[in-house]
């Protein structure tokens, strides 16, 4: 299917929620629209929790939603680091860093990959397990799976994205956004039937903004 506003692209779907998390694996800010910058979504992961304790595997570096199945469900760092206390870490909120990205600037997530997991475990999961920054509303019955992607350019709004790779997935996605309970199954049939990938990774080629209802165009 064409886009309605560049007769040449082919239109992937809408945009239908748009997130960015102030602190890394801490819990997300839905968005009604977002400005793009070089680097990433303004305010995205611009602050960690550091970890001090140094018998901690994770010792001097940023302690990952994958090592606390609680972080998520808070935005505030002296919660979290309550959270982090009880397993034994203590943490400090550090912003030395301009960002702190596990790989790539920008994660998108279309509706159907999702639906590819939900099949799998037989559950509904909300979108915010997979910490995306852009969730899209797929536009027609067409799969576009992750690989299909890469290399491939997305525009929405003013803003352009290169896609460079799908997204290996961790445990994280097992955790209920909203209690922290977790159900194995999804990692276990991401792996499984999904080669561990859901989403895809994006460096901004064009800076700019992005907005709820704005089309996604693979040009």
């Amino acid at each position: 299917m064409r886009t309605t506003a560049n007769p040449g692209a082919m239109l992937i779907g809408t945009v239908a929620n748009l997130w960015r998390y102030p602190v890394k694996s801490l819990r997300g800010e839905a968005l009604q629209r977002a400005r793009v910058l070089a680097d990433g979504l303004e305010n995205d992961r611009t602050a960690a929790l550091l970890v001090e304790t140094p018998t901690h595997a994770r010792a001097g570096k940023p302690l990952r939603g994958k090592e606390n199945n609680r972080l998520h469900l808070t935005a505030d760092p002296e919660t979290a680091a309550s959270y982090a206390a009880d397993d034994g870490a203590v943490v400090t909120l550090d912003r030395t860093l301009p960002r702190y990205f596990d790989a790539r600037p920008v994660s998108v997530l279309l509706d159907r990959w999702v639906a590819d997991v939900e099949a799998l475990v037989g559950a509904a999961l909300d979108p915010r397990r997979w910490r995306p920054n852009v969730f899209v509303r797929s536009a027609t019955e067409t799969v576009w799976r992750e690989r299909d992607l890469v290399g491939g350019t997305l525009r929405a709004g003013d803003v352009a994205l290169r896609v460079l790779q799908p997204i290996t997935r961790c445990v994280t996605p097992n955790y209920d956004v909203e209690t922290g309970e977790a159900l194995p199954e999804v990692l276990d049939a991401v792996v499984r039937e999904r080669d561990a990938k859901v989403g895809v990774y994006c460096e901004v080629l064009t800076p700019g903004t992005i907005a709820l209802g704005d089309e996604l165009a693979l040009v």
